[in-house]
């Protein structure tokens, strides 16, 4: 199983609505069952980042972060979400 991290500013809003969009566009290829998602405050990233594979974002993350990270703007603005998706799978096929 995936372990995905997603963090924004406070750990709340903007990273639940994130994660209701990447959820359902996972799910509906066929990855249900298949990762995990945690929500955290961009604050936390540092120091959770190594116990995940990877973390989507919406804002910047600190260098000091121990995953690779997934810019998930393009959740929020719906510009270039497609393309974030299959950036987001080619991470899970790692």
């Amino acid at each position: 199983m995936k372990s995905i991290l997603l963090a924004c500013g406070t750990g709340i809003v903007t990273s639940t609505a994130v994660n209701v969009k990447l959820t359902k566009a996972l799910n509906e290829r066929g990855w249900e069952g298949k990762y995990k998602i945690t929500q955290c405050k961009i604050g936390e990233v540092v120091g959770k980042s190594s116990l995940f594979d990877f973390c989507v974002a919406t804002t910047q993350v600190p260098k000091e972060a121990q995953c690779p990270v997934i810019n998930g703007i393009p959740f929020l603005t719906g510009i270039n979400v497609a393309a974030v998706i299959e950036q987001i799978v080619k991470e899970l096929e790692k």
